[in-house]
């Protein structure tokens, strides 16, 4: 393999790619178009509206909107300073940018709801393992200007039909409230009575989350097998009544559409912004063990004001698709298209190929797959070119075609041969090809 790098010290230093982070390409860059492809047809069918934003922001926007306590802002973000001296942050999740963006762009004024579909690179620092990265991909929906149960039920279901759309088994919604401000705090004071005791039991960073964000340290990965983990007050029971009801009714309407679920009062979700409902999509994946999650997110009432905005309800939530594309590996699912070329053209004997390159731009142009010969290959293996293809048509070109503007055209699955007019091409490939194309 080619070694791109310098010599330094007299030593061949290849240059790699980042830890954390890997190449797209191939039959993986096949499966991700796909995947977007389904994507792209299911937001149609809930009119959601494709967003993008920059993949780096102002720092103090994920400090605010994702929030100081979560160890995502203490330890996995990448931040740096840009030449004008600002505070800058690659994403870590997708939500925040597109908050801001809303906020900037005063979608607020627009009839609500504002439903929006986001799919692009987010950025972490965290320890490198199967289906997890530094840099990785996610697949999120945000629904902003409606804090009826229904929005909830319907962002669930939309993780619920996408899976099921990909041929995943045993999906299962785990699902939790987290309550308004009012029964958040009753509930955080109940943490604070309940964990005094035990504060140096506790690790380092529960610790320092006692008196921040005591949600946070039942969200602890060290302590989570501790008894008094386990025997720590349930937020549940401190849902006043207003917020039971929004997760009662979010059960009925997914009842509703037949989804699976269970409340899991353990789910608190790692971001600090959620209120009311919070859940995880899990599926039966070989192999996966305990760790089936596959999407997860939930209701942000407050983060839009919390921003800089007005006050405005959203919810949403995220898939990881590196994770996702391991699930579906391990389950035998298939997510490429089979691809065959509509034609393959290739030239014989010419000393320019300006022809040949006219007929290709030409029926390009008219909606078929083309593909022709760069290497002056002979005969026999343009023939077996066209054949690894699986070209379903090839064109031959040479000093007599050129000279009778006719092209030789041969069915690669027949062998039959026909003489075509240049100006007649696209009428026959549409003859031939047209009714196979369309389905």
């Amino acid at each position: 393999m080619d070694k791109i790098g310098k010599i330094l010290n007299g030593v061949d230093i290849m240059i790699q790619k980042p830890k954390g982070t890997y190449d797209l390409f191939g039959e993986n860059a096949e499966k991700v178009i796909y995947l977007k492809k389904i994507i792209e047809a299911l937001m149609d069918k809930y009119n959601y509206k494709y967003f993008e934003t920059p993949i780096f922001e102002t720092s103090e926007l994920f400090h605010r909107g994702v929030g100081e306590t979560t160890d995502i802002v203490n330890k996995e973000t990448y931040d740096f300073k840009d030449r004008g001296d600002r505070n800058l942050t690659l994403r870590p999740e997708g939500t925040a940018g597109i908050v801001r963006s809303f906020i900037e762009n005063k979608l607020y004024t627009l009839s609500m709801p504002v439903k929006a579909w986001y799919f692009g690179p987010m950025f972490r620092y965290e320890r490198p393992q199967a289906g997890r990265y530094r840099e990785f991909r996610q697949f999120g929906v945000e629904a902003f200007g409606s804090n009826d149960p229904m929005m909830d039920a319907e962002v669930i279901s939309i993780i619920v039909n996408f899976f099921k759309l990909l041929g995943l088994k045993g999906i299962k919604v785990n699902i939790n409230s987290l309550g308004d401000k009012e029964s958040r705090e009753n509930y955080r004071t109940a943490l604070l009575d309940y964990f005094k005791p035990y504060i140096n039991d506790l690790c380092e960073d529960c610790r320092n989350r006692y008196e921040k964000n005591p949600l946070r340290i039942l969200d602890c990965k060290v302590d989570s097998d501790k008894d008094i983990m386990k025997n720590a007050p349930k937020l549940t029971d401190y849902l006043n009544e207003e917020s039971k009801e929004h997760l009662a009714r979010v059960k009925t309407y997914l009842d509703s559409m037949n989804i699976d679920y269970v409340v899991n009062p353990g789910i608190v979700r790692g971001l600090d912004y959620y209120t009311h409902t919070v859940f995880e999509v899990e599926a039966n994946i070989k192999g996966f063990g305990s760790q089936n999650v596959l999407g997860a997110g939930g209701r942000y009432n407050h983060l839009v004001e919390n921003i800089g905005g007005p006050s405005v309800p959203g919810v949403g939530f995220a898939i990881g698709i590196e994770r996702l594309m391991l699930a579906l590996e391990a389950e035998n699912i298939n997510l490429t298209e089979e691809k065959n070329i509509d034609v393959y053209a290739f030239s014989q004997g010419l000393n320019d190929n300006s022809y040949l390159m006219n007929i290709v731009n030409m029926i390009r142009l008219n909606g078929f797959n083309v593909e022709m010969d760069y290497l002056n290959r002979n005969m026999k293996n343009n023939f077996k070119k066209a054949d690894k293809l699986k070209a379903k048509y090839i064109i031959i070109i040479g000093s007599t075609e050129v000279e009778n503007n006719i092209l030789t055209v041969k069915n690669n699955e027949t062998l039959e041969e026909f003489k075509i007019k240049k100006e007649e091409i696209i009428d026959f490939l549409d003859s031939k090809l047209g009714d196979i194309n369309e389905n």
